[in-house]
């Protein structure tokens, strides 16, 4: 079978010769730049600089050779600009922390401060104070809050995000279509880097990739407005909904069926111990939008909505399947209440699990080869019977991960076969 053949029976909840394999697919299914190049030089691959592709957290882009190496049956359809606001093109030599060689765009404008720390400018524009910074010692960047309003400056959210929630241009659109058609030749299963129903991404909130931020912008902030300020929530996504229901009948016309899956979201709602905001929170503010943008999905497309949040969300997984989300990414299995045996047992005929294969915070950096490969064994076991298992690991593989723990884990996946 192939990568796109793998994917399908998955979402479709089926078994085929083996679970598909993803690692690179998503901004959050991927891996540091800097791991990648070693992990290239341990598999004896062409010795070249690994493009930084995702900058914000500093995510190599995997060729084919090591997706090949690697049994990696997905593939992604990534964004027309990256997280900083601008195309990924005419790559240049670029020093992935800490003093191995790559590459990334030669749109990408960044400085190396006296202390070592490294600052990006939005858009690739110094004419306006960095956006993001990386401390000395760091391996990824952080969003700057560079807007200082609170809640309490009665804010107008239309002024404030109208250069946000925007349509998509025709240009994006042929990006999509020409891209999408490239994968599709593959062989392997494509996900749609779509994005549009992140509603409350904190991680989009300090807006690194604009040049001039408006509104409330730091997470104290924001959380505080669910509370004092309800109307200006459902305002902003309001617009976002708006914009996002409208650029998804234009992504649709770009990229048909050549795509399986579509990345809606990324909001985190967990914690490492709990849930970052209440569950009565989720079902009054973020529910009603995630449902309507899948809504549309279901009703017009045969792709599945593919959501990641972070940590603590078991209490949260029945709201997520109302609300219309197919597939649920990383799994957290560490986290509080993340039974990994409960999570399938109960919604394994109505989700799609896509990570969990291996624990990135203990496990995977610290452990033995022997441990590692035992820990994604042990999660095979456990989320690939039936079906409805995309294996990867709990988030990002991070810098300085021992790349023979790394191999230990994507050769326990590749052996792993379902018996019929």
């Amino acid at each position: 079978m192939n990568g796109k053949q793998r994917l399908l029976a998955a979402i479709a909840h089926q078994e085929a010769d083996r679970p598909p394999i993803d690692m690179g697919a998503t901004s959050v299914t991927g891996m540091h730049a800097g791991t990648m190049s070693l992990l290239r030089g341990a598999l004896g691959l062409e010795n070249r600089p690994v493009k930084v592709h995702e900058v914000f957290q500093q995510l190599g882009y995997p060729e084919e050779d090591l997706l090949d190496a690697l049994g990696v049956d997905v593939v992604g359809l990534w964004g027309y600009r990256n997280f900083v606001g601008v195309r990924n093109r005419n790559y240049q030599p670029y020093d992935i922390p800490h003093g191995i060689p790559g590459l990334i765009s030669g749109d990408f404008a960044y400085d190396i401060q006296p202390d070592g720390s490294r600052v990006a400018y939005p858009r690739g524009d110094r004419s306006f104070p960095p956006s993001m910074h990386m401390p000395a010692g760091g391996y990824f960047f952080d969003g700057i809050t560079r807007c200082t309003v609170t809640v309490d400056d009665c804010p107008d959210p239309k002024e404030d995000y109208r250069d946000v929630y925007t349509v998509m241009t025709d240009e994006e659109a042929r990006y999509y279509e020409e891209e999408s058609l490239r994968l599709a030749e593959s062989g392997r299963g494509v996900v749609g880097l779509f994005g549009g129903a992140g509603f409350g991404d904190v991680a989009y909130l300090p807006g690194v990739d604009l040049r001039q931020p408006r509104g409330i912008r730091s997470v104290e902030e924001w959380m505080m407005t669910f509370v004092l300020y309800p109307e200006y929530v459902h305002e902003v996504f309001s617009m976002q909904l708006e914009a996002g229901l409208k650029n998804l009948e234009i992504y649709r016309e770009a990229v048909g069926d050549r795509i399986q899956v579509v990345m809606m979201g990324g909001t985190d709602y967990g914690t490492q111990i709990s849930l970052m905001q209440s569950a009565e929170t989720y079902r009054t503010f973020y529910k009603p939008y995630v449902k309507k943008m899948n809504d549309w999905v279901h009703a017009h497309t045969n792709w599945k909505t593919f959501y990641h949040s972070c940590g603590a969300v078991y209490p949260l997984i029945g709201d997520f399947i109302e609300a219309g989300v197919d597939i649920l990414n990383p799994v957290q299995v560490t986290a509080a209440g993340m039974d990994p045996v409960a999570i399938k047992q109960n919604y394994g005929d109505r989700l799609t699990f896509w990570g969990g294969g291996v624990d990135t915070q203990h496990a995977l950096p610290f452990g033995t080869p022997e441990e590692c490969r035992t820990n994604a064994r042990a999660m095979l076991d456990v989320f690939a019977p039936g079906g409805g298992y995309v294996f990867n690991s709990i988030h990002n593989i991070q810098a300085k991960t021992p790349v023979e723990n790394i191999l230990a884990v994507f050769d326990e996946a590749k052996r792993y076969r379902y018996h019929h």
